[in-house]
């Protein structure tokens, strides 16, 4: 699967049924080469938007439950970092 392919797919939060967007960035593990995060948008600021900075929630790799044709199903908390 591609990174083009990803950012296509809806993330929802199971524990939660809300939809946290879709994914716009990876983190990889500089040792394995192997994916640890997906990175999703993070709550909307007119401050950040202005200054062009991007937020997101990244979530761990281990909190993805299911990866569909259309939907990535994760369990998530507010324990996730927002970058």
């Amino acid at each position: 699967m591609s990174l083009a392919e990803l950012k296509l797919k809806e993330v929802v939060n199971v524990q939660t049924g809300s939809k946290l967007g879709r994914v716009m960035d990876l983190e990889f593990s500089m040792e394995t080469g192997q994916i640890t995060a997906l990175v999703v948008p993070g709550e909307f600021s007119v401050v950040n938007f202005v200054r062009g900075e991007k937020t997101g929630v990244i979530i761990p790799w281990n909190l993805i439950l299911k990866m569909g044709d259309d939907v990535i199903l994760v369990r998530v908390d507010e324990s996730c970092a927002i970058q």
